[in-house]
This record gives C-alpha cells, sequence and structure tokens, in this order.
C-alpha cells in the first residue's frame, strides 16, 4: 500500500491549494481557447514553464545531467506526461465541459493502478486494486453515458479523448519510475517540459500556423495562469505535498480537482453537467477510495 502520513493542517492547506491550482487549470485552458489554437497552447504551456524551472534550477544551482539517454527519457517523458495528454484535452474541452473534462482526468490514478500492474512487477493487481479499478471504469462509462459510446460525433469523440489523455498519464508514470528515478524532482520536471518543448513549438507551426503574440490580455492571463501557476509553480507545490503527505493522501487531490472545476466552469462560462455526469464522478470517487485504502483500512478497527 501506498505509504499513509498523518495531515498536518499546513498539509491540508497545501493539499487543497494544489487542488484549487489544478481544477483552475480546465477554465484557463478553455479560455485561452478562445482565440488560440490547441498545439499553440500546449506550446506556450510548457515553454514558459520550462523556462520557469530552469530559472529555479539555475538559482538553486542544481547540477545539470550530461548523459544523453538522460535527455533521451526526459524527452519521452514529455511526450507522454505533457504533449499527448495536453493536447487531448485542450481538444476535448472544445467540444465537452470543463467540469467534465475533469472527472475524466480523475481517471488518470485507475489507469495509472491498472498499466503499473501491467508493467511493473512489484505493483501486482490485488483484489483491492481490482475492486477499485472497476469502480472507476464504471464510473467513466457512466458519465459518458453508454448510448454515447455508439455516436461517433464530436461530443463522444471528444470525451474518450480526455479519458485516452488520462491512460498517457498512467505510462508516463512508468516511465518515470523506470528511466526517471533519483533524478531531482526540479530537474526532472523541468528536463520534462524542454522535451516537451521540443516536440510542442514544431507541432504548433506546422498545425497551427505562425505562433502570433498579438492576443487579446484575457488570452495571455489564462496562458500566464496555464504555465506560470499551473504547470511550473504547481510542479514545484506537488513534490512539496508529497514530502509532507506521502504519495497516499496525495491520491485525495483527484477527488479535489472536479468539484473546484466544476464550480468554476458553472461560475464563469454557465456549464450545466447531466445528472449521469456526477453519478460517474460518484463512482469513479468511490474507486479512488477503495485504491487509496482507506475504507478497508477503517473497516478493520
Amino acid at each position: 500500500m501506498a505509504d499513509q502520513k498523518t495531515l498536518s493542517v499546513q498539509a491540508w492547506i497545501e493539499l487543497l491549494l494544489l487542488a484549487v491550482i489544478w481544477g483552475g487549470i480546465f477554465l484557463a485552458s478553455r479560455v485561452a481557447l478562445n482565440e488560440v489554437p490547441v498545439f499553440t497552447l500546449v506550446a506556450h504551456r510548457v515553454f514558459w514553464a520550462a523556462l520557469i524551472l530552469w530559472s529555479v534550477v539555475l538559482m538553486r544551482r542544481m547540477p545539470i545531467p550530461r548523459s544523453g539517454s538522460v535527455w533521451v527519457a526526459f524527452l519521452v517523458m514529455g511526450l507522454l506526461n505533457n504533449i499527448i495528454p495536453f493536447s487531448l484535452l485542450n481538444w476535448a474541452q472544445l467540444h465537452i465541459e470543463t467540469g467534465l473534462t475533469s472527472i475524466f482526468n480523475a481517471t488518470t490514478a485507475i489507469f495509472g493502478v491498472l498499466v503499473a500492474a501491467l508493467l511493473l512487477p512489484d505493483e501486482r493487481l490485488t483484489l483491492r486494486k481490482a475492486i477499485g479499478v472497476t469502480l472507476g471504469f464504471l464510473g467513466v462509462a457512466t458519465a459518458i453515458g453508454l448510448h454515447n459510446l455508439t455516436n461517433f460525433n464530436p461530443r463522444s469523440i471528444a470525451q474518450l479523448a480526455a479519458v485516452a489523455a488520462t491512460l498517457s498519464y498512467a505510462f508516463a508514470g512508468v516511465w518515470a519510475r523506470k528511466r526517471l528515478a533519483g533524478q531531482p524532482p526540479q530537474i526532472a520536471a523541468a528536463g520534462m517540459l524542454t522535451g516537451s518543448s521540443l516536440f510542442a513549438v514544431p507541432l504548433a507551426m506546422a498545425f497551427d500556423g505562425p505562433i502570433t503574440f498579438a492576443l487579446e490580455p484575457i488570452t495571455w492571463v489564462a496562458i500566464a495562469y496555464c504555465a506560470s501557476i499551473a504547470t511550473a509553480g504547481s510542479y514545484l507545490l506537488y513534490y512539496r505535498v508529497l514530502d509532507m503527505a506521502g504519495s497516499g493522501n496525495l491520491m485525495l487531490v483527484t477527488l479535489l480537482i472536479p468539484p473546484f472545476a466544476i464550480v468554476l466552469g458553472a461560475v464563469t462560462l454557465g456549464e450545466t453537467l447531466a445528472p449521469r455526469a456526477y453519478a460517474g464522478f460518484a463512482l469513479l470517487a468511490l474507486g479512488l477510495l477503495v485504491l487509496d485504502g482507506r475504507l478497508f483500512a477503517k473497516s478493520r478497527r
């Protein structure tokens, strides 16, 4: 089981802050997408975030990796953890609500357990994990609506794209464990975002055309939030919370993100979600709690 620590007040505050930041990324991305194409937004997000994190690395005088194999690992990590999921989620948001996108994003933990069980010998699929994964998939199916799986329209495809993004995150987690273990978090994040930028900028120019900087102020605010706060800043906060709370408690952030994203989408964009979306999230949340182990731990007391 993942390590479980007692959450201090400070840990709870920073865990909630991380959830608010990541909940806000869905709104910020949707605002930016009103003027900026999908790949261009990804390029802005990873390029500026990389510059910020390298500034942190240089200020702390941290050693920069020189091994070619490490930089290849950064490139693959950037593809799996940034380029593929960011692009899929951005495109999905053009067709589905921000709150619904955040619900599908919570599937990351479900796929993470499943992919780890398939590819890592020390992460076998126990009965508890199997129950949690099954509940999670039932939640996703409920949120999508089984009838939508046979309708290949932009909305149904967008929902599947959002789920596919979380599968890419899951493979990224396994890749990081195999190839980036031992790298300082700041170096790993900066290197990954550098690799992402090497993919994102050419993709943006090839598919979206020349990158323009003549954007509306609100678009720049959204881009700045995506890059500086929700990417560079959140990576630094993530590892701080991980150190304080442990990986088991950190899974709670997955449950906290959708409520913030749903509220922000409803208040600012006037979004409303179908009842099945909330029912699906309830099943998904139950699955995540089962994976977390808290329900079983309490039942044994």
